[in-house]
């Protein structure tokens, strides 16, 4: 199934919920297989991955695992390959029989690690190539959580399913050209962008792709809408991060400096380092005056 992710929210959102929780998700697509929205791992997940069996083994799990909940509206619950804790949920878009994609949490326990669950490990990993030793450190190192923290984890995570299903960041590629075109320069901004590859990955035609720019820009080019999302990205970066400006500007997509800072300019009316510097002023004078009034606390 030809899907469209807007990997950029849905990357925030798992960030978002692992820095709340301490649990990891990810998104799998309609096969069960990652789309590379996360690439942390546990300490023993990574090791197991490293061992090309375990990580067939964990692809497959995976696939199975999704082939077991489509169809569902709850959370899977299930034991991995290797016996931690995962849960899937299938997410839909249009056809509520058909999932486009799955939520997936997992590499923890629903109870502390003892030596007893870590024999029970070591029965079932005979292909295990790897150092053992540190494999089991890695086993003890994971988290647990109990029944009722899981099952309120669950039900959050329902609940933000539905949220992605209503800002349509998974969508069939049928989906409206509209939406398809915001998608794709949602998530490919950074690379290097022409009206031919676009009409070529989106399947539209020329006139038409230029009249979805304009409508989705107010009235510019498809040139303009491109310039527009990199600068909406630089701006979240200037004021979020550190970084050189100059390192900014190829972190989207922009490697020229100088052409930078003049678009920049063009869209905000401000070279890139007044708007941070700016922005850095207006956040001193809010924390002031909210200080002198009383109002934070």
């Amino acid at each position: 199934m030809n899907v469209l992710f807007d990997q950029e929210q849905l990357a925030r959102l798992i960030s978002s919920l692992q820095t709340l929780t301490g649990i990891r998700a990810n998104v799998l697509d309609a096969s069960g297989r990652d789309i590379g929205l996360t690439i942390g791992h546990t300490a023993f997940c990574r090791q197991i991955n490293e061992d090309p069996a375990g990580h067939a083994r964990c692809l497959a799990c995976d696939a199975a695992a999704a082939k077991a909940c489509a169809g569902r509206t709850h959370f899977y619950f299930y034991h991995c390959h290797v016996g931690l804790c995962e849960a899937m949920l299938p997410l839909y878009a249009g056809d509520p029989n058909v999932p486009v994609a799955y939520l997936i949490l997992g590499q923890f326990l629903e109870s502390a690690p003892d030596e007893e669950r870590w024999r029970s490990v070591c029965d079932g990993i005979g292909w295990y190539s790897g150092n053992v030793d540190t494999l089991r450190e890695g086993f003890f190192a994971l988290r647990c959580y109990p029944q009722k923290t899981l099952q309120a984890y669950a039900e959050v995570m329902e609940a933000l399913a539905a949220y992605i299903r209503l800002k349509g960041m998974i969508l069939p590629a049928g989906g409206s050209d509209l939406r398809r075109l915001e998608l794709y320069l949602n998530e490919h901004y950074t690379e290097k962008l022409s009206l031919a590859l676009l009409c070529e990955r989106l399947q539209i035609g020329r006139t038409r792709l230029c009249r979805l720019a304009r409508e989705l820009s107010g009235g510019h080019t498809l040139s303009w809408l491109i310039a527009q999302r990199r600068i909406e990205a630089a701006k979240a970066l200037l004021l979020q991060t550190s970084m050189p400006i100059s390192a900014v500007a190829e972190a989207v997509g922009i490697s020229d400096y100088n052409y930078f800072s003049r678009l920049f300019r063009t869209v905000t009316g401000l070279t890139p380092r007044k708007f941070r510097l700016n922005r850095e002023g207006s956040y001193k004078n809010i924390v002031q005056n909210g200080e002198n009034s009383g109002d934070f606390s």
